[in-house]
């Protein structure tokens, strides 16, 4: 029987879920309607559907993971069903984590006004700078699976040990789980300083603009100005959500190995949601087109519940056959 912070656990993973889930099925849905009428696609809105359909498998995954801590832990733990579970839950967030990315290193790209020969080099091979880096990050996922076969092993000893043996074999296995958890880090580390770089250059390249509009005596609300400023707030929104994200990830592999049976310690786990559900409401609202879409669309709802209570009172006001 299910207890109460199962239970609790259990509503907000769910809740969570059907957030994120909203978010990036509206994303994806929008972008794949225009590629399917225009007949082509631009590069943002490609990168914006790779992340959407990344995420929507990562939130399926962690929902799964979720249930299964919740109502059979037993069950989990079983070698045949964690490992799977444990590497498609790696390869959705590593992909989610490179193509947004992608994402901060086009819009500097697009919008950072630089006349040095390797940015104007870089500009003009826009595509195949995204794609060399989504190759490159490849690499970074085989790095993880070897680490994971480690990683899996250790983790799951946890449960097959007696309690007996128990405390002595985490003991003796801190310092090995440490270096593991350094490694598997380790593929985090690029991703953020190529945002930190991207976020840097657009500001950097905003003050030499504003600067360059007041030396000629221009208003400093312009279109550039603007770009700059939604580009600058989209990622450092990604980097904040990234942090959470992160460090959720650690401190709940961390705590899952030291308190396994602890059933507070899966709440943790919801943190992991955050960038996944999060950040698709972020592009949704930092890109125009999405924004406006999904304006239209709350707008036909709201005329369509308008239209059903009429008719419910018209319904209600009928006289009752005898």
């Amino acid at each position: 029987m299910l207890a109460g912070l199962d239970i609790i656990f259990l509503i907000l993973s769910t809740a969570e879920f059907i957030i994120g889930m909203l978010g990036n099925v509206f994303i994806g849905l929008v972008n794949c309607s225009e590629w399917v009428k225009n007949r082509k696609i631009s590069l943002a809105d490609f990168i914006l559907t790779c992340l959407a359909i990344s995420k929507i498998t990562q939130l399926l995954v962690s929902l799964f993971e979720s249930f299964m801590m919740g109502l059979n832990p037993p069950f989990y733990s079983t070698y045949k069903l964690a490992k799977p579970v444990a590497l498609l839950w790696r390869i959705t967030n590593h992909l989610a984590i490179w193509f947004t990315t992608c994402l901060s290193i086009f819009y500097l790209l697009k919008i950072a006004q630089f006349s040095h020969s390797l940015f104007l080099w870089l500009r003009w091979r826009m595509n195949r700078v995204v794609l060399a880096i989504l190759v490159f990050s490849l690499f970074f996922l085989l790095f993880d699976f070897l680490l994971l076969e480690t990683f899996n092993d250790l983790f799951l000893n946890i449960y097959a040990m007696d309690e007996s043996n128990l405390t002595l074999y985490i003991n003796e296995s801190k310092t090995f789980y440490i270096k593991t958890l350094i490694l598997l880090s380790f593929s985090y580390i690029i991703p953020i300083v190529l945002s930190l770089t991207s976020l840097l250059l657009l500001f950097l390249s905003l003050v030499k603009h504003i600067r360059n509009l007041h030396l000629n005596s221009m208003r400093s609300r312009d279109f550039s100005t603007q770009a700059h400023k939604k580009a600058i707030k989209m990622v450092v929104s990604f980097l904040f959500l990234f942090t959470v994200h992160f460090f959720s990830i650690q401190l709940s592999n961390w705590m899952l190995f030291l308190f396994w049976n602890n059933r507070s310690t899966k709440f943790i786990l919801l943190a992991i949601y955050v960038f996944p559900s999060g950040h698709s409401l972020i592009l949704i609202l930092g890109n125009s087109r999405l924004r406006q879409t999904a304006l239209k669309v709350l707008r036909h709802l709201k005329s369509s519940l308008k239209r059903e209570k009429p008719i419910s009172s018209l319904q209600k006001d009928l006289p009752k056959p005898f």
